[in-house]
């Protein structure tokens, strides 16, 4: 094992990405945790990780856990902004790639960030859900730039790689692409996240994430007055923050609230943002978890809640089968289906036995599927196939 490690120690992996969870940082969410998992993956084996986190208020270096960050104050311009952007960010890579070595720059598909750069090193892009996939998903009109900037980015790639079988076909088709892409999932640290000793609270469903069209919610609301008729006991915990509609160009909470009917709305309690340590909290509390998002590439919120061995009720969109199975893990269901929905949540309410069976099954289900080490040696082998 340690002449593996030895081995794998001659690699030198770069990320460019907009996000990354620190507390010098600006926001991060589920693609900031997800490079921070692999990356740390990759450091245990040796592996030199640079992370190069652009948009940032001031520019910094910082070496944590192993992981060297540089943090990119972005340069902000009158005309073409969004073009020099990446000449700077162009630069910068180029400099540390000859300095350091790096023989790889891994970035994203979103706003195609890798548009117009030219390295010195291999340019990989890793499908975490583009703009113009978001957009193909939720049926709405993408701004022609952008659309633009993402195809000039994978064509620019030397590589592309997705975290889901879906996202990769569906990339393909919106884009019209021919090259090859890789599949390899998100893994997670199933020690973070483990089956937690608080009672949860019977009754209890907990959706959390942004309150967005995308992710489901106003389907949610319309299936908890069905839920709410034959379980009058419910209670619904909505965790995350308020966005506004794409749609009707107001508070999503809002069109959420004004679709609940009166005793729906007693039953339902909105909490903000609260600090990452403290949703692990509310995830072990509540009985079942939903997640009804009509949108995603291979969530890591999923992940979590299954880690955790908490039994779901999800949508059956594409991405969904590949991570759940269906009555097994929890229960997969089109979110449009509201009286199919509420009976999905209703099940796992008022039966025990099968929450916990299904529960355990998730668990059981990541730790031999999404697990970090596991995914952290498919990137490894992946990363030296394209640099060899």
């Amino acid at each position: 094992m340690e002449g593996n490690t030895a081995h794998h120690s001659k690699l030198k992996i770069g990320f460019l990405t907009p996000e990354f969870p620190h507390k010098n940082s600006t926001k991060s969410a589920g693609l900031g945790s997800s490079i921070k998992n692999l990356a740390m993956g990759l450091v245990s084996k040796g592996i030199t990780v640079h992370i190069f986190i652009y948009g940032q208020s001031k520019n910094a270096t910082e070496k944590v856990d192993g992981i060297q960050l540089h943090f990119i104050k972005t340069k902000r311009r009158l005309i073409l902004n969004w073009y020099f952007q990446r000449k700077q960010l162009q630069e910068i890579l180029n400099y540390h790639i000859r300095k350091e070595g790096i023989q790889l720059i891994e970035t994203q598909d979103w706003t195609g960030i890798a548009a117009f750069l030219k390295l010195k090193s291999k340019l990989l892009i890793r499908i975490h859900g583009s703009d113009a996939y978001f957009c193909s998903l939720e049926n709405r009109i993408q701004k022609k730039k952008n659309f633009w900037l993402e195809k000039m980015g994978l064509n620019n790639a030397d590589h592309i790689i997705a975290v889901s079988k879906f996202s990769a076909q569906k990339t393909k088709e919106v884009f019209q692409l021919s090259k090859p892409i890789e599949v390899i999932y998100n893994g997670i640290d199933t020690n973070l996240f483990q089956p937690n000793t608080i009672q949860n609270i019977p009754y209890r469903v907990l959706y959390f994430g942004t309150v967005i069209r995308k992710k489901g919610v106003l389907a949610l609301a319309k299936a908890f007055n069905i839920l709410i008729q034959k379980l009058p006991q419910a209670k619904l915990i909505v965790l995350g923050k308020d966005a506004i509609d794409v749609f009707e160009k107001t508070s999503t909470k809002e069109l959420f609230v004004d679709i609940l009917t009166p005793e729906a709305k007693k039953a339902v309690t909105f909490i903000s943002e609260v600090p990452y340590s403290e949703v692990k909290k509310y995830l072990a509390e509540a009985q079942v978890i939903t997640l009804p998002s009509y949108a995603e590439a291979f969530p890591m919120t999923w992940l979590e809640a299954m880690a955790m061995e908490k039994p779901m009720v999800t949508s059956n969109i594409g991405w969904a089968n590949e991570m759940m199975i269906d009555n097994e893990t929890g229960y997969t269901v089109m979110p449009d289906n509201s009286d199919a929905y509420a009976e999905k949540l209703f099940s796992l309410l008022t039966d025990n036995a099968k929450a916990k069976t299904f529960g355990k099954a998730a668990r059981e289900h990541v730790v031999a599927n999404f697990a970090q080490p596991i995914m952290v040696e498919k990137n490894i082998e992946y990363y030296k196939s394209l640099v060899q």
